[in-house]
């Protein structure tokens, strides 16, 4: 469960504020009740930026072909960089690729100017320093020190993307932390922010519960397993039966 804010999310408030404070685990979870996929894997902060949530701007890459002329046009980025609006999340599609850079200094100097809230990498970034003392928030798969020069291309911006097999759509809301991210269509945001309020109040009642000297064994039991696929419970009915089913009767032996 998460109850820490948002660093990197300046005075984003709002759906960008509220999803950021519940986390990836927390919305992973509402989202596994609902049937929607959009948990990710293996993209992760690169260096100590806290969570960050926002509405996705993307950009899908590719390997230059060998032999391949780089096609004339803007450097890759720097339309999504240029459309943004502030706290945008820009999310660059890089097929996981960790032989070239997909993102850099210059570009995060540019995005942050701009006021995007954070960029996500499926692959390899570089100049994680850059990024971290301009405060822009840097997820990706990996890091390297080679240049996308002469090695990578944007195909387009603004379009539909893949990221670890999840699929982005510009506009989708897009949520990163320690453990992760999530990406959420638009149309799906407001119920899975109900359903994340219940899951955040299930799991404080048994955060109170093992405060309160409950077995560990009685709190993650059956309820546990089954909390994404029943009713909430409030805080104080679930630690008061958790008490109650852990706690011996301490009668006069006989059956209760």
């Amino acid at each position: 469960m998460s109850t820490g804010t948002a660093a990197g999310m300046g005075t984003a408030g709002g759906a960008a504020g509220e999803l950021a404070r519940f986390g990836t685990c927390n919305l992973s979870d509402a989202m596994d009740a609902l049937g929607i996929v959009g948990a990710t894997y293996g993209i992760v902060p690169r260096w100590a930026c806290g969570a960050v949530a926002g509405r996705a701007r993307t950009v899908l890459l590719r390997r230059l072909g060998e032999n391949e002329t780089p096609p004339a046009g803007p450097h890759l980025g720097t339309r999504a960089i240029e459309t943004a609006q502030p706290g945008d999340v820009i999310v660059v599609a890089h097929q996981g690729r960790a032989d070239s850079g997909g993102w850099g200094g210059l570009l995060s100097a540019g995005a942050s100017v701009r006021g995007v809230a954070g960029v996500v990498v499926d692959g390899a970034c570089r100049d994680v320093a850059e990024a971290e003392q301009l405060g822009l928030p840097l997820y990706a798969r990996s890091t390297t020190p080679v240049s996308a020069r002469g090695r990578t291309v944007e195909v387009a911006s603004g379009v539909p993307v893949e990221v670890a097999g999840v699929r982005v759509d510009p506009g989708d809301w897009v949520v990163a932390d320690r453990d992760g991210l999530v990406v959420i269509a638009d149309g799906d945001v407001e119920r899975v922010l109900e359903r994340v309020r219940e899951v955040g109040a299930t799991e404080a009642g048994m955060l109170d519960a093992l405060r309160a000297g409950a077995p560990a064994s009685a709190v993650l039991g059956r309820r546990y397993e089954t909390m994404l696929t029943e009713s909430v419970l409030t805080e104080s009915v679930l630690t008061e039966s958790v008490l109650t089913e852990s706690v011996p009767n301490q009668g006069n032996g006989e059956e209760a």
